[in-house]
């Protein structure tokens, strides 16, 4: 059986990825479709956190376009994210997989507070862990969050699950000669702009040396591939393009 690349990896998936055909709401068979690939990777002795947005939820730029306070909009994402978690959990332990749910802010009816080494307890143990409510802080986005959660449980790398086979240098749906990179070093991301992840996220990957993948989570194989450091996606690193 080949080998595992990483045993520890934060996946970060957006809001939309739960989302209903017309985009927005909770689709059940999208929650179960993703919880059965975490059954996957968990039984490949991968331990697995998550951080996952709102945007099926709530989409916080369409607020503060209409005057509303930019805490207010992003304390209503954060909120998003804890729902979406809990949905998350919900079809994840269905798939026979223990699943607790950690928020940056505290809600302890639904879930249990962030703390660092109880997340790790959770991960040597063998339970999935997601991280809802960002990073508690407004101004920040979920993939800062992702990065950080990462970075804090000492994660190997963050995959960023996207519905396209990695970075392009414009949108493939719109450009049919878009170009793809199979590899980038972070000063090009932020160069570029390539929409990859948010600047400060991609700065504090940069600052601590932690790599991001970029892949299609829809395309069958893709994620168990990733993880036994088969090329695939994009990669984000350090090192010379």
């Amino acid at each position: 059986m080949a080998s595992i690349k990483y045993n520890r990896v934060l996946l970060k998936l957006s809001g939309e990825a739960l989302a209903a055909d017309e985009g927005s709401g909770i689709d059940p068979d999208k929650a179960e479709g993703i919880a059965k690939q975490v059954k996957d990777v968990v039984a490949m002795g991968v331990q697995l956190a998550i951080v996952i947005g709102a945007g099926n939820l709530w989409r916080g730029r369409s607020g503060i376009e209409r005057g509303m306070d930019r805490a207010t909009a992003d304390y209503m994402g954060m909120l998003g994210t804890v729902m979406n978690a809990l949905a998350l959990m919900d079809a994840i332990e269905r798939e026979g997989v223990e699943t607790r749910v950690q928020t940056a802010i505290e809600m302890r009816a639904v879930a249990e507070p962030y703390i660092r080494r109880r997340a790790t307890r959770h991960l040597d143990q063998g339970r999935v862990v997601i991280f809802g409510g960002g990073t508690g802080n407004p101004y920040f986005s979920t993939d800062t969050a992702a990065a950080l959660r990462a970075m804090e449980i000492g994660a190997g790398t963050v995959i960023k699950a996207t519905k396209v086979d990695g970075v392009y240098d414009s949108d493939p749906n719109k450009n049919p000669d878009a170009k793809r990179f199979s590899h980038l070093n972070y000063i090009e991301a932020l160069n570029q702009r390539l929409a990859v992840m948010d600047s400060t996220a991609i700065s504090l990957c940069m600052e601590n040396n932690l790599p991001i993948m970029v892949l299609n989570f829809w395309q069958e194989g893709a994620l168990r591939a990733a993880l036994l450091g088969e090329p695939v996606g994009t990669i984000i690193d350090n090192l010379p393009s």
